[in-house]
């Protein structure tokens, strides 16, 4: 079904590995369409309850293919860069967890991939960084708005401008990825992170989610009663009365995303 995808639906967790290793799993046009297939696919199927997303090789993307956009004028290029925002918004709003394994380079397009995930895991062989800058160019696909909210303004100035690239350990220190691991252990650690998600309430984790998304850049207060509108829908749920009548019998919760 995909060229340059591998989509994978095992207990509930759906893998979608980018395979263009040859390529770097460089993203083009093509890919950028392939992803957002794939996202789809795992957004309206029911059995899948979290998204595990890495790439194939030494890279997990090691930005967009250059080859590619040289030969792009002004509008085509603006219109890539529109592609890349519409997948990477669909990724951060879709209700599902999703998680990054960055088994590699994730540079340009790559770290703006993994930012638009809800969780980034590393391989300590990982090496991130926006070196747009260094081609003439910005970060089109979200880079110049995610990764400042991610590290600090000053932070993200920082490497966007620079073009510098880090290790998975300096990733880690200025809050850019979750964990680090070694590269045999990513896919486990990944797993196990989805895992743990999937046993909480999906209702509870996609409106935790939502909030968090909405109201990470408003005021306190106007965030505050989203928060306590959003609460709403689960605190009338068939699953807040299994999680409440589970912890207060002692045993395992059973929920129903209803």
């Amino acid at each position: 079904m995909y060229k340059d995808l591998v989509y994978e639906l095992k207990n509930g967790i759906a893998s979608i590995t980018i395979n263009r290793p040859n390529a770097l799993n460089a993203l083009n046009r093509a890919l950028l369409s392939e992803l957002s297939s794939a996202f789809r696919e795992a957004a309206e199927d029911e059995s899948v309850k979290a998204v595990i997303l890495t790439g194939e090789g030494k890279a997990f993307v090691a930005g967009a293919d250059i080859s590619e956009m040289k030969g792009l004028s002004a509008i085509e290029g603006k219109e890539m860069m529109a592609k890349g925002h519409a997948l990477m918004n669909f990724i951060e709003a879709m209700k599902k967890p999703v998680i990054a394994a960055v088994n590699g380079f994730a540079l340009g397009g790559g770290c703006e991939l993994a930012m638009a995930a809800d969780i980034r895991i590393a391989s300590e062989k990982a090496k991130f960084g926006q070196p747009e800058v260094n081609l003439g160019i910005i970060p089109g696909f979200g880079g110049t708005q995610r990764l400042p909210r991610l590290v600090g303004a000053g932070m993200g100035k920082y490497l966007i401008m620079t073009g510098e690239t880090i290790s998975a350990d300096e990733a880690y220190r200025i809050g850019l990825v979750e964990k680090v691991v070694p590269p045999e252990e990513l896919a486990g650690a990944a797993e196990k992170v989805a895992r743990t998600i999937m046993e909480k309430a999906p209702l509870a984790i996609a409106a935790a989610k939502s909030v968090i998304n909405i109201g990470y850049n408003l005021d306190i207060l106007t965030a505050s009663q989203l928060e306590t509108e959003a609460s709403a829908t689960p605190f009338g749920s068939y699953d807040k009365n299994e999680g409440m009548g589970a912890f207060l019998e002692k045993r395992p919760a059973v929920f129903r995303n209803k």
